[in-house]
C-alpha cells in the first residue's frame, strides 16, 4: 500500500459506521451470505449537480423533487428509445438517491400500486383459459388438425398469462440490470422496500420485495461471483469496506486489521464483475497447527 492509501486510511473510523449517507457502501451483513447480502444491502445517499434533483427543508421543495423524479420514474419504465435510456435511468437513480426518506417511500409506494400488474386483463384472459375445452381420450379418436387448433389456443393464452402476471416495474428491474451501476442501486433499493416494509407492511410492497428478490437471486447467483484474496497490498478504500463490513467481531484498530490480513492469516471476498470494489461476502481465515477449541484463540494469540 502507497502512502496516500494508507494516510487515507488511519483517518477512517475503525468501528462499524452505520451512517446511510455514504454512497458506495453495503451492510455489514452481507459477510453472512448471498441470501443476507440479498436481503440488508444498506441505504445510501448520493447528490447530483442537477438542480432539478436537488431539495431543501420547505415542503414546497419536497414535493416539487418528488414529483420530478416520479416523472423521471415513469419515463425510465416507459421508454423505447434505447439510445436514451441510459441517461434517463441516471437521471432517475440520481434524484432517487437524493430524496428524503419520507419521499423515498412515498415514491417506493408510487412505485409498488401504479406500476403493478394489469389485474382486469389477468382476469379476461383466465375466462378465456377457461371457456376452452381440453377433450379427454375418451371421447373417441380426434384428428391431429384438431389437436393442434386446441393446444394452440391454450399455448396463446397460457403465453399471455405469463407476460400479464409480470408486474410493470418489472421493466425497471431488468433495465437497471443492464444499466451501469444498476445492480448496485437495485440493491439500495431493496435495503430501502425492507425499511419500509418494518414501518408500514403493505400489501403492494411486498409484492415489489418479493418480485425484486427474485430478480437479485438470479443476478447475484453464486455462479456469477468472482473470489479474489484481499491483502494488506489492496488499495485503502477496498481495507476500509472490510473495517466497515466487520460486525460479528469488529476491527478496533489500523494493527488489527493488518494482524488479520497478515502471516498466518487470509482474507477472501465475493466480487461482482457489475459492482467492482465492493466485496459482497468476505471471508477470514487463520492457519493453524491443530484445530482451536473456541474463536477466542484467533484473537488473543
Amino acid at each position: 500500500m502507497n502512502k496516500k492509501g494508507l494516510s487515507i486510511l488511519m483517518r477512517t473510523k475503525m468501528r462499524p459506521n452505520n451512517d446511510s449517507s455514504k454512497l458506495s457502501s453495503f451492510s455489514p451483513s452481507l459477510s453472512n451470505g448471498i441470501n443476507q447480502m440479498m436481503t440488508d444491502p444498506p441505504r445510501n445517499q448520493r447528490s447530483t449537480d442537477d438542480s432539478r434533483s436537488k431539495f431543501s427543508a420547505s415542503g414546497n421543495h419536497y414535493e416539487r423533487t418528488l414529483d420530478i423524479v416520479k416523472d423521471s420514474m415513469g419515463l425510465a419504465i416507459s421508454l423505447n428509445k434505447t439510445e436514451s435510456l441510459d441517461v434517463v435511468l441516471d437521471d432517475f437513480s440520481q434524484g432517487y438517491l437524493s430524496l428524503s426518506n419520507e419521499n423515498r417511500k412515498k415514491l417506493v409506494i408510487v412505485l409498488a400500486k401504479e406500476y403493478d400488474l394489469n389485474r382486469i386483463q389477468v382476469r379476461e384472459l383466465l375466462k378465456q383459459y377457461l371457456g376452452l375445452e381440453l377433450r379427454s381420450g375418451n371421447e373417441g379418436e380426434s384428428s391431429n388438425v384438431d389437436d393442434e387448433n386446441m393446444f394452440s389456443a391454450f399455448y396463446r393464452i397460457e403465453r399471455n398469462l405469463r407476460q400479464a402476471l409480470k408486474p410493470t416495474y418489472n421493466v425497471l428491474f431488468e433495465r437497471f440490470n443492464n444499466y451501469t451501476g444498476g445492480l448496485k442501486f437495485l440493491s439500495l433499493l431493496r435495503a430501502d422496500i425492507l425499511s419500509f416494509l418494518g414501518e408500514e407492511n403493505i400489501a403492494s410492497l411486498r409484492a415489489l420485495d418479493s418480485c425484486l428478490k427474485e430478480k437479485l437471486s438470479t443476478w447475484l447467483s453464486p455462479a456469477v461471483l468472482e473470489l479474489h484474496q484481499i491483502t494488506w497490498d489492496d488499495s485503502a478504500s477496498l481495507l476500509e469496506k472490510i473495517v466497515t463490513y466487520e460486525a460479528v467481531h469488529p476491527i478496533s484498530n489500523l494493527l488489527d486489521l493488518k494482524r488479520r490480513l497478515g502471516v498466518g492469516r487470509r482474507c477472501f471476498g465475493y466480487f461482482h464483475p457489475a459492482i467492482p470494489g465492493e466485496p459482497l461476502i468476505f471471508i477470514e481465515v487463520a492457519l493453524l497447527k491443530n484445530v482451536a477449541q473456541t474463536i477466542q484463540v484467533h484473537f488473543t494469540n
